[in-house]
């Protein structure tokens, strides 16, 4: 299953939410027209919106309401983005390269907030203050989810269920507020808007786990960013957490050491790789994300069966088995 067969039953709502994404966009200011064009021209896979209108479609209806909720929340996420490359010192994103490859650190951060503010100022300017308020608790959450896990990866000390909250807040937070959104763009029905909450949330995490798995796993090439890249940065996911709970006390701490010596090579890598494989790390994150799947789904079994509602429960499927 592929997002292009997910989006089927909204893709006009697609094709409408892709203008008056650009429109909401455009700046006077020529460098920064110059720079969001350039965005534009990389088009990422929209999942976001994708469940916008879904979640909309499912508890009602798309209506020009949630065109502004996918809106919101695609400019806050490529915001994210521009700014999480100025952070990691990226020099590629979507294989272009990045903003500030290309015009430097001071250009991406202003290009950055420009895109938050844009973003805020679209449902002010359609009064929507529910999606604002929305919106900014997941911008409050992601941030402290992010500054969680630079606390713990200079410890090299986390536990399962601060890896949980950390890939609540900064991961799922977001998929879970574009169910939202797109629930309260369609309908005043608090339950039915938790629920598609709840779908989101649970699927996010889903989502993450398996990103999570990918490090261990797959090739640099089937992901699009280098296998190990989670050991580089110190951060422990649950495959290594998990295993490093059923080693010998003395094999975990030979493991922290080696993660902690900070020298990359393949060898290291290798050895990590090992570790979590022996001592069944790949095993049980894969067994947690199909127990978070089921669980998504069951959060949207209220709603009668439609075509948008298969799609959600698809999208579910293309979470757990996704190969980038």
């Amino acid at each position: 299953m592929d997002l292009s067969a997910i989006s089927r039953p909204i893709d006009p709502h697609l094709k409408e939410f892709r203008r008056f994404f650009r429109d909401s966009m455009h700046s006077k200011i020529l460098l920064l027209d110059i720079v969001v064009r350039y965005l534009l021209r990389q088009k990422g896979k929209q999942v976001r919106p994708i469940l916008v209108m879904l979640a909309a479609e499912v508890a009602g209806g798309v209506s020009r309401r949630s065109y502004v909720a996918a809106t919101m929340v695609e400019l806050l996420h490529t915001a994210t983005l521009v700014h999480d490359d100025v952070v990691d010192e990226a020099d590629e994103r979507r294989s272009f390269p990045s903003i500030n490859a290309v015009w430097k650190n001071k250009v991406a951060v202003l290009v950055g907030d420009y895109l938050l503010s844009r973003g805020l100022l679209v449902a002010v300017d359609h009064g929507e203050f529910d999606f604002l308020r929305l919106t900014s608790d997941a911008v409050r959450r992601m941030s402290e989810g992010e500054l969680l896990q630079i606390q713990k990866s200079r410890q090299l000390d986390i536990r399962e269920e601060e890896y949980f909250r950390i890939i609540s807040d900064k991961t799922a937070s977001l998929i879970g507020t574009c169910c939202a959104l797109g629930a309260a763009s369609a309908t005043d029905d608090i339950e039915a808007r938790q629920a598609l909450r709840d779908y989101g949330e649970l699927v996010g995490i889903a989502f993450q786990i398996r990103d999570d798995i990918f490090d261990y796993v797959s090739t640099g090439a089937a992901i699009g960013k280098p296998v190990g890249n989670d050991l580089k940065e110190r951060k422990l996911t649950l495959p290594l957490i998990h295993s490093m709970t059923q080693a010998p006390r003395k094999e975990s701490k030979a493991i922290l050491k080696l993660i902690r010596s900070g020298k990359e090579s393949a060898e290291r890598s290798a050895t990590v790789r090992a570790f979590v494989t022996q001592y069944g790390g790949i095993v049980y994150a894969e067994k947690t994300a199909i127990e978070y799947c089921e669980r998504a789904r069951a959060a949207i079994a209220r709603f009668p069966d439609s075509p948008a509602k298969r799609s959600l429960l698809e999208f579910v499927e293309f979470a757990l088995t996704r190969n980038a």
